[in-house]
């Protein structure tokens, strides 16, 4: 199951399996035995650099469960500033009503 969702965010992604390994830092007849699931206990490591270059959370790789929605980078890095800057979600809606009322 995990290397299904390797797989297929792979492809989404436009990435090729040797890309992906070579990205990673793994052999690429590694990952193709994830992605076929005839390795079925990949490492924690390969599970977080995997990740890292596909750009998905470890929950959607072990799951399929995502809350990301496949964010692109700028969305991803301005909710990053918003919560280094302390902004609550609740403040942000607030902020979002309040300029949807100036809109309307």
């Amino acid at each position: 199951m995990i290397g299904e969702h390797i797989k297929e965010i792979r492809k989404k992604r436009k990435m090729t399996l040797s890309e992906l390994a070579e990205r990673s830092g793994f052999a690429k007849s590694y990952v193709s035995s994830i992605e076929r699931n005839r390795q079925t206990n990949p490492t924690i490591q390969f599970l977080e650099r995997v990740a890292k270059e596909l750009d998905v959370s470890l929950n959607y790789l072990l799951y399929g469960e995502t809350n990301e929605d496949f964010l692109d980078e700028g969305w991803k890095n301005l909710i990053q500033e918003a919560q280094r800057l302390g902004v609550s979600k609740e403040k942000f809606r607030e902020y979002l009503k309040r300029n949807q009322d100036m809109e309307g």
